[in-house]
């Protein structure tokens, strides 16, 4: 046994390729992610609630087909799920772009990154369940803290590395130059998945309608036994909730409002005021890494609720500093430049903190939950966590327009105060 925790996980030739499947399409992904968001925003004149609503629908649409997603990862195989919905996504984006370059009105560009972003997203929806649920199966129990700690690496890195490239790109190559590029990333993607192979049994049973229902209520069934489970579920709708806005909806809208009309702001002689949207996620990036490092040489520990209870509170408080430098550091007339500072600092300690959340969160569920349930629970899960996304996506920008960022902020640091101390004080939490 001592033997095997020796091994590292790389050595795992599966491992390898989903690893390197993942690397590329999420890094498509983070490029196309960058560029729509200021690029709905720079069309359509700053319109925050047209990018909210994009945002809304395109979090509609995941969470409509991922429970379907969560049947189909439990009775066909997992990576075949995967290559397929990266084939499709690759194929659209392709298309889309196409498209673009044919009508190249504003109003058009508009209507077809809506088009793609609620079928790219009904897509994803097919593609996560499967994705989240394949690791315990091709890696030995012992050695999954280590598969999701360098997971979470290659996230840091990606944000590190490849929001730089994006701010860059976006500011010097034309969108359907980079929309192509997406498009033939998660094509890449496809053929390294197309290569894993694993002990797969089929289902005896032909998939049906009422067999999907049937299995869904057993999800939720099982899930409803699992209270320390339920717990962080319904934490953790609540915290997508609060901090969507701030990275969705706040960080775009704050660059093309108060950046970019300020006569001066720091680096400006180098840095365009899309590339700090770059800064703050290489700061995110770049403590997350530091984070998930120190996971994946950590001892995989046997409970760890009460620690990520404590960890979120100090994730508020983090949230709530950052309220109010905005309010007295850029709404009050302060210092831009402070705030500049002040937030890149909060994104160093926001990236540090979710890597000693979500990875230990991560292993203890993928280690407690029973391997045939892993694709339905975890379908569950997300619907339930990020079933508020849309909706709060929708009021964020609706706020903004109406309360700029202000009131935004306050509201979110409030709701993830509230949530941290429910958690912390929730007994079944200590038992995970």
């Amino acid at each position: 046994m001592s033997g095997e925790k020796k091994t590292n996980v790389f050595e795992n030739r599966n491992y390898r390729l989903v690893f390197l499947g993942a690397l590329v399409s999420e890094s498509g992904a983070l490029l196309y992610s960058f560029a729509v968001s200021f690029y709905i925003l720079q069309i359509s004149e700053n319109n925050a609630f047209l990018q909210g609503l994009y945002l809304a629908f395109c979090g509609a649409a995941l969470l409509l087909l991922t429970p379907v997603g969560g049947v189909l990862g439990d009775r066909v195989n997992k990576a075949k799920i995967m290559y397929v919905c990266d084939f499709i996504k690759g194929g659209m984006i392709i298309l889309a772009t196409v498209l673009m370059m044919i009508f190249p009105e504003p109003a058009a560009h508009i209507v077809i990154l809506f088009i793609l972003g609620i079928l790219g997203n009904m897509v994803s929806g097919i593609f996560e369940p499967a994705a989240g649920a394949i690791l315990p199966n091709i890696v030995q129990p012992e050695q999954l803290q280590q598969a999701n700690a360098y997971f979470s690496i290659k996230t840091s890195t990606e944000s590190i590395l490849g929001v730089v490239l994006a701010g860059i790109l976006y500011a010097a190559l034309p969108i359907n130059a980079l929309f192509m590029a997406v498009g033939a990333c998660f094509i890449a993607s496809g053929i390294s998945e197309m290569l894993i192979r694993y002990t797969y049994t089929p289902s005896s049973e032909p998939l049906t309608l009422r067999l999907a229902v049937s299995d869904m209520k057993e999800g939720i069934h099982y899930l409803r036994g699992q209270k320390a489970i339920m717990a962080i579920l319904g934490s953790a709708l609540f915290i997508n909730f609060f901090f969507t806005p701030v990275t969705g909806n706040f960080i775009p809208f704050f660059i093309r409002t108060d950046l970019e009309i300020a006569p001066a702001y720091l680096f400006d002689s180098v840095l365009k005021p899309e590339l700090w949207s770059s800064v703050f996620s290489v700061c995110i990036g770049s403590s997350s890494l530091i984070g998930a490092v120190m996971m994946s040489a950590a001892e995989q520990q046997e409970k760890c609720g009460l620690k990520v209870a404590k960890r979120l509170c100090i994730f508020s408080g983090v949230m709530t500093a950052l309220a109010v430098g905005y309010w007295r550091l850029v709404a009050s007339g302060g210092s831009l430049n402070a705030f500049l500072l002040m937030f890149s600092a909060g994104c160093l300690a926001v990236g540090f903190l979710l890597s000693l959340i979500n990875i230990p969160l991560n292993t203890a569920i993928q280690r407690s939950v029973e391997r045939n349930m892993l694709s339905k629970v975890g379908s569950i899960m997300s619907v339930g966590s990020q079933g508020m996304i849309p909706i709060a996506s929708v009021l964020a920008g609706a706020a903004l327009q109406a309360f700029g960022c202000t009131m935004l902020l306050f509201i979110c640091a409030a709701g993830f105060t509230i949530t941290a101390v429910l958690l912390l004080t929730n007994r079944h939490v200590r038992l995970l």
